[in-house]
């Protein structure tokens, strides 16, 4: 075989070869993004249904029920976490993922067929947040599962960017929730046809999507990296065989704890707070948020791709000094405003020091376990700071918010962050260090 031969057959190979994990990428973030399509629902159309499960006449109250219900749903998420992540590590990350989604399609359904509280009382809010409880064990081991995958699946030089899909995918779920919202706002529903019955079709419409992706995810190829493990060492997906990476296990909590906060302050609070503290109108609060999102997507694999030539460690510090010191100010200009425009200009500059942790925190949980506790690893301490620093976060807001003190949240989100900044700061970048390549 000539050398010019031996190089076109070596093209055909790589060019093979990209389009294989290319297609991978795509199933599993699309699945993905139906997930969390599934699970931002609730919050789109929170101002919808909530009177239909708590009965009252405050808004805030009824929103803060809603959020309550959404902060209890993150304490199954470690459940999931240790669940969904002992079925990747030890049979293959692709019937991980594809049991997650089935379980979000249960959740939806639920909440689609759920009657209302006029109907049956008190079984109506208790059916919604077992509902939830469904749904926050399948994101529970999402995140994990899918985390491990992207980054198997994705080549080492641009394992930072194909990651960081896993997040675009996350926030194009709630920018597709907002789009059925939309649609049914303004083509389908009246305001009054959205609050008596309407609330019920994006449910419905999850459910349909969600067996949709499961039907993908099981034509997924098996990463390389889980079938050489399983030649090197059996496959076990312990806990036991976690607690042998300590290290690695409180770096996962302090590094997420700040950015989780964070994220879910822009982006399921947020459209409750442009709402009542901002005061903008329903249309106002949909199109602001929904551009903020859009412009949050677009970064992602920008700083993704940066993070594959300078290191992950410069983007967590640039989130972290950057949260710490602008988001009092930040929050406090935001809730001054009265323009839509000056509120979608600030909740961006939010995006720009927030997205340094999104695009890149899976990638980094992921180089930092070998491959036979991978999934596990990134799945399980991350339900849990979750629980504890994410899905609180707008119950957190909204009780400051109806004793006077919302401020008092925007000096908490700063605190996190900084905690989170010195994990940064003193931790190894983990592109340089990376556990990838191990299957011990």
């Amino acid at each position: 075989m000539t050398e010019q031969a031996i190089r076109t057959a070596s093209d055909r190979i790589d060019i093979a070869d990209a389009e294989r994990r290319i297609k991978a990428i795509f199933i599993g973030s699309i699945g993905n993004l139906v997930e969390w399509y599934d699970f931002y629902a609730y919050t789109a159309f929170a101002l919808y249904f909530a009177p239909a499960f708590f009965p009252g006449d405050d808004p805030v109250v009824q929103q803060l029920n809603v959020a309550v219900v959404f902060a209890a749903t993150f304490l199954m998420r470690p459940l999931g976490g240790w669940f969904f992540g002992y079925l990747a590590d030890h049979f293959g990350r692709r019937i991980s993922l594809t049991l997650s989604v089935v379980f979000m399609c249960f959740g939806s359904l639920i909440i689609a067929l759920t009657p209302t509280y006029a109907t049956i009382g008190f079984a109506a809010p208790v059916i919604l947040a077992l509902a939830r409880v469904i749904e926050g064990l399948s994101l529970g081991g999402e995140y994990g599962a899918s985390a491990t995958y992207l980054s198997e699946v994705a080549d080492p030089k641009h394992r930072g960017f194909y990651s960081s899909f896993q997040y675009v995918t996350l926030i194009g779920g709630q920018l597709t929730a907002i789009i059925v919202l939309l649609l049914l706002q303004k083509v389908f529903l009246s305001p009054d046809e959205l609050k008596a019955w309407g609330w019920r079709i994006p449910f419905a419409i999850g459910a349909a999507l969600a067996i949709f992706a499961a039907v993908m995810r099981r034509g997924l190829h098996e990463t390389e990296a889980f079938e050489e493990a399983k030649k090197v060492v059996k496959p076990t997906g312990s806990i036991t065989n976690l607690l042998r990476y300590p290290r690695e296990l409180l770096l996962v909590v302090g590094l997420t704890a700040g950015g989780t906060a964070a994220f879910y302050t822009f982006t399921t609070y947020m459209q409750t707070f442009v709402k009542l503290s901002v005061g903008l109108t329903e249309d106002q609060t949909t199109f602001v948020i929904f551009g903020t999102l859009i412009f949050a997507t677009i970064l992602q694999p920008i700083y993704g791709a940066i993070s594959d030539r300078i290191g992950r460690k410069p983007l967590l510090i640039f989130f972290g000094v950057a949260g710490t010191l602008a988001t009092v100010p930040l929050l406090m200009t935001l809730k001054e405003t009265k323009s839509p425009f000056m509120a979608f200009i600030l909740i961006c500059a939010a995006w720009l020091f927030v997205a340094g942790y999104t695009s890149i925190n899976a990638v980094v949980k992921a180089e930092l376990f070998p491959t036979n506790v991978r999934a596990l690893g990134v799945g399980l301490p991350y339900a849990i700071t979750v629980s504890i620093f994410g899905g609180t976060a707008p119950a957190i807001a909204l009780y400051f918010k109806s004793i006077g003190h919302e401020e008092w949240f925007y000096f908490y989100l700063a605190g996190i962050i900084c905690l989170s900044l010195l994990i940064y700061a003193t931790m190894r970048d983990t592109k340089h260090a990376s556990a990838m390549h191990r299957h011990e």
